[in-house]
């Protein structure tokens, strides 16, 4: 499943004091500033596609030129694209287990519809990820899962796939210094994720572990979000104690009880998709010698890490110019670097976007799948994520 952040909580609006014209003039003074939805992602989608013409523009026209990448790709034999397209359904197939263990009651083929389904909306559209969590509720629903479970299911994942997204680099690069190669700027990105990872790590345990705990870490972050929603003109928050609370009872369960499987499910899907990107290497003639393994992951890893800033949907262009620069720097062949990213990004971001629109067409027409109630929970499971 793709990676998602649902908000805690919701700014309350403001109401106008006095009576008469004032009562009127301030909503109408505040709506002034707004800027209007369709103008805004007109707007996105504009720079979007102006910063991708960019990032493939340098590609060709300072790394490798198109016919040489071109010629790279062609080389390939029917028993390498075999092999690729192995390795791309292994790695489909890890995201439905996690799926499936961070949602009690769904089955397989359903993680695969649901998966696949949300990924190619968030891939292909401005703004993709708030509009996937919107039809994860939506799908879920229709299987009879209430908005908790789903909730649970959409939290877990993405703190689970976070959480490794900051660990890897710190592994790749760890690794790296085993092998007698160290790079200061890649140290200090690294010595930062882990310095967020473990802040991460500690303080949700210690929301799991303490209700009070976790009201006063929503009374805090509320009073953090209040004071920069103050800089834009925007009213307080209100409630977050609570919706921490709430998030602490719908999650201890199954982190309690599942969090072995998370962990080594997230790894593995991780894992198949760093699986992927050395596999096209590999094909286009990209040797060990010229791109380790090690560099390799440390190069993915920092990779991933940028996907956090939502520039253009899935990523797009700003993965692959993450990963080609950091080939090229590796010693890779330009031309053979960039065929193996471009092939890389078709069979896990072009490849999914498809599967995904039959995926939505399945999920619209299995009316066999859809109920008003869904499987029941475990009985470990029942009282914390159902609160």
């Amino acid at each position: 499943m793709t990676e998602f952040d649902e908000k805690a909580g919701r700014p309350h609006p403001t109401k106008a004091t006095g009576g008469g014209d004032g009562a009127d003039e301030a909503p109408s003074a505040g709506r002034k500033h707004r800027v209007d939805p369709v103008v805004r992602k007109v707007l996105q989608i504009g720079v979007s596609l102006a910063l991708l013409v960019a990032i493939f523009w340098y590609v060709f026209q300072q790394v490798a030129d198109i016919s040489a990448v071109w010629a790279a790709i062609r080389t390939l034999t029917w028993r390498e694209v075999g092999v690729l397209l192995l390795a791309t359904g292994f790695n489909l197939f890890t995201y439905w287990i996690l799926t499936v263990i961070a949602t009690p009651g769904l089955t397989y083929p359903q993680a695969a519809v649901l998966t696949q389904s949300t990924t190619a909306v968030a891939n292909s559209v401005p703004a993709g990820g708030a509009i996937a969590v919107g039809l994860t509720y939506t799908i879920l629903s229709s299987w009879g899962f209430s908005k908790a479970r789903a909730s649970v299911s959409i939290v877990v994942t993405g703190i689970w796939n976070n959480w490794l997204k900051l660990a890897t680099p710190v592994l790749a690069l760890a690794l790296l210094a085993m092998q007698g190669q160290r790079r200061g700027g890649q140290l200090l990105a690294a010595l930062l994720a882990v310095g967020g990872l473990v802040a991460a790590i500690v303080i949700f345990a210690l929301i799991l572990r303490s209700e009070p705990f976790a009201a006063r870490v929503g009374t805090a972050t509320g009073r953090w979000a209040t004071a920069l929603l103050r800089l834009v003109g925007r009213p307080p928050v209100h409630g977050w104690d609570l919706a921490v609370v709430k998030f602490r009872n719908r999650v201890i369960g199954l982190v309690r009880h599942r969090w072995i499987r998370l962990t080594a499910a997230t790894i593995l899907s991780h894992a198949a998709l760093y699986i992927v990107l050395v596999t096209s290497l590999r094909v286009m003639g990209v040797s060990d010698d010229e791109a380790g393994w090690a560099e390799v992951l440390a190069v993915f890893a920092f990779a991933r890490l940028l996907t956090a800033i939502p520039l253009t949907p899935g990523g797009v262009g700003v993965v692959e110019l993450a990963l080609i620069t950091g080939l090229t720097r590796a010693d890779g062949d330009a031309a053979q670097v960039v065929a193996a990213v471009l092939l890389f990004r078709l069979l896990t971001y072009v490849l999914p976007i498809i599967v995904g629109a039959f995926a939505y067409v399945v999920w619209r027409r299995k009316r066999s799948w859809w109920t008003d109630s869904a499987p029941p929970l475990p009985a470990e499971l029942t009282v914390s994520t159902e609160t």
